[in-house]
């Protein structure tokens, strides 16, 4: 297993973002839903929107471009395409939808520009800083905080060759750990790793048949540092996801940021 001794401490980081004028005006969502989940994405390409707003018994994603915004329901669980059908009776739904779209209007325009924030904000962090701001001009700013997750130390690769490691199928989000002891773009898997769903910490094994010899590390070795690797890359959240995530609920008024 990782060395938790060797995880660095949490931080916390703030960003200085435009979120527009806040509060939010929009009607409130029925009580008993519980607070929304929320994410976004732009697509460049297409100049697609897309907002994803998810409770614990269904979720509703809505892509909004200049042909109009359209939608769709999940029911809980569901990973598939969507339905017209919601998981919702109809005044539930209705309340959703009405809520829906005011959030969707008030961050549109905003969110390309938010995401660039988010990423260079979580670039900052990585460079050490505690806090992003950029010249945004005479406008409403809110000051977001984030709790960052501190990464555990891992050192780069020691062994023979090259490694990389992807996402594979299966149950608890595995990976695999490919090497190749020639070239550049490894295709061997060597060991595996996934999520413990009991302890919530990464596990690794090794695949049969291995030449630890030719792989230049002890097999402990190698299975401690994709635990590691697992735990910095798939466990600790992505500091560009977290700054984004932060902000919706800001501007969903779902955080406890007091003045």
């Amino acid at each position: 297993m990782t060395d938790p001794t060797l995880r660095m401490p949490n931080s916390i980081f703030m960003a200085v973002l435009n979120l527009g004028v806040l509060p939010l005006a929009a009607p409130a969502l029925p009580a008993k839903l519980g607070d929304p989940e929320l994410d976004a994405d732009y697509d460049e390409e297409t100049e697609t929107a897309g907002i994803y707003i998810g409770f614990d018994t269904g979720q509703l994603h809505l892509e909004i471009s200049e042909r109009g915004t359209e939608f769709h329901y999940h029911a809980p669980d569901d990973e598939g395409d969507g339905s017209e059908k919601s998981p919702w009776n109809g005044r539930t739904t209705d309340a959703v939808l009405a809520w829906a779209m005011a959030f969707a209007n008030h961050l549109t325009p905003l969110l390309h520009d938010l995401l660039v924030d988010a990423s260079q904000a979580a670039e900052w962090h990585y460079s050490g800083l505690t806090l992003y701001a950029r010249d945004f001009g005479p406008i409403p700013l809110e000051l977001v905080e984030v709790e960052m997750e501190g990464e555990l130390f891992v050192l780069p690769w020691l062994g023979s060759g090259h490694v990389d490691h992807g996402h594979i199928e299966g149950d608890n989000h595995p990976i695999e750990l490919l090497w190749n002891p020639e070239h550049e773009t490894p295709d061997i898997t060597i060991a595996t790793a996934w999520l413990d769903p009991q302890t919530e910490q990464p596990r690794a094994k090794a695949e049969p048949g291995v030449d630890w010899t030719a792989v230049g590390l002890p097999q402990a070795e190698v299975l401690s540092w994709l635990e590691g690797e697992y735990l910095n890359d798939h466990v600790i959240g992505d500091p560009a996801l977290l700054i984004l995530h932060a902000a919706l609920d800001r501007i969903a008024g779902l955080d406890a940021f007091e003045e």
